[in-house]
């Protein structure tokens, strides 16, 4: 290639290109409310001792923007150092200079840790949905619950082994080596999705037609069988009765329950061999798939936006927090979204 002289135009090319891939972390730190969320970070370290010497502990909310960052692109503790030391975009998001100190992958890690050990992202989700709701975003239109499996890194087990963690029991081999027991997660579990099979847990989600929030969700066992979580992510707050789900979720003792509790079913109705779906029930189902596309839509962001559903987190209590924060990252960016919308229709 011919070399040239880089002239204004070059520079002015690249502050363009620049400023559209910052964007993003740009509005979210103009429009989400951070410092709402300090007290429950603060709960959740109220009873740790302060230190009379050593560093100075990192502003929590740095620390969760970095958690924000690090979910929103997938990164790993180490990537994530380096990518704050490397992104001018990413240090201008946590309010850093080129001369501050950054938290290392250590750091990073144990803030997660500490979070997930308290099941704080939970009490960050439900309090960011109580600011949907204050802003005019309340769950209309009726829901639409879904889940999606969160693959992790699999394991290379024996038989043997894989049969004693089915028990709920950790290998003798194990227990007798720490660092290689960190590296196990022994609460995924395998699956299968169209016969392929899958190893780690579930995303069951539960979100509003109208604004395609997640309002609720539970993390699971791959192995959990999505109609076993519908009371723990059905909305009772929503203000239409509607419920839409693919056909997994429909069984007699559902339907009944749904009656029960005052929601209308527009679960897709399930045909077999022996009995396929009448021409009615099909055209049913087709006009329930329009609307039960939108959680679709939701999977299919998060998967965009963070390059792969592959998680890096080991165990139950970090993947809850893992993909709570995957679910937090979703509905803040469809907050900046539907706030925009609503200034540019006004």
């Amino acid at each position: 290639m011919q070399d040239r002289q880089t002239n204004i135009f070059d520079f002015e090319k690249y502050e363009v290109k620049h400023s559209s891939f910052k964007n993003s972390l740009l509005e979210l730190n103009k429009i989400i409310d951070w410092a709402s969320f300090l007290p429950i970070l603060n709960e959740a370290f109220k009873k740790e001792k302060k230190s009379t010497g050593g560093r100075k502990p990192y502003d929590r909310i740095l620390m969760l923007k970095i958690l924000i960052l690090q979910s929103q692109y997938n990164l790993s503790d180490d990537q994530t150092e380096y990518q704050i030391y490397d992104r001018r975009s990413f240090r201008e998001f946590l309010g850093l200079s080129i001369g501050d100190e950054i938290p290392d992958a250590k750091t990073i890690w144990l803030f997660k840790d500490k979070l997930a050990k308290k099941g704080t992202v939970e009490k960050l989700f439900k309090h960011f949905g109580e600011q949907l709701n204050g802003n005019g975003y309340r769950a209309q239109k009726g829901q639409i619950i879904d889940a999606s499996i969160i693959p992790v890194p699999k394991q290379r087990n024996s038989r043997e082994e894989n049969a004693q963690i089915k028990e709920g029991e950790i290998p003798e081999a194990w227990k007798e080596q720490p660092n290689k027991l960190e590296q196990k997660d022994t609460d995924a579990r395998w699956t299968k999705k169209n016969d392929i099979s899958y190893y780690g847990y579930k995303n069951h989600v539960d979100i509003d037609v109208k604004h395609k929030l997640i309002r609720e969700y539970e993390v699971t066992d791959a192995a959990v069988h999505d109609s076993q979580v519908v009371d723990a992510i059905i909305d009772p707050h929503n203000t239409n009765a509607d419920v839409y789900a693919d056909s997994a979720y429909r069984s007699v003792a559902q339907e009944e329950k749904f009656a029960a509790d005052g929601y209308r079913s527009k679960v897709h109705h399930k045909g077999t061999k022996s009995k396929p779906l009448s021409e009615f029930k099909q055209e049913v189902n087709h006009h329930r798939s329009k609307v039960r596309a939108k959680v679709e839509h939701i999977f299919g962001n998060q998967m965009m936006m963070m390059g792969s559903k592959l998680m890096r987190c080991i165990g139950m209590s970090r993947a809850k927090a893992c993909i709570g924060l995957r679910n937090l990252v979703y509905n803040m960016h469809r907050f900046v979204f539907l706030t925009k919308l609503k200034v540019t229709s006004a």
